[in-house]
């Protein structure tokens, strides 16, 4: 099942980032879990919101080095 790494930027005086990661089958699915384990606190004064899909280091056509 793919995994999404998700990073959300909340605070309103100072930004805090809180990152999660999630499985699900696909990226609808993957939002509606991180908007449910999103806690309260972050999700009052979040204002930006990146999912991005984790890739296998092993499947990736290139690498580093």
């Amino acid at each position: 099942m793919p995994s999404y790494r998700v990073t959300v930027r909340w605070g309103r005086s100072r930004h805090q980032y809180h990152v999660h990661d999630v499985e699900a089958t696909s990226l609808r699915d993957a939002l509606r879990e991180a908007a449910e384990r999103m806690p309260d606190e972050v999700a009052a004064s979040a204002d930006l919101v990146e999912i991005r899909l984790m890739n296998d280091p092993a499947a990736r056509e290139y690498a580093p080095g």
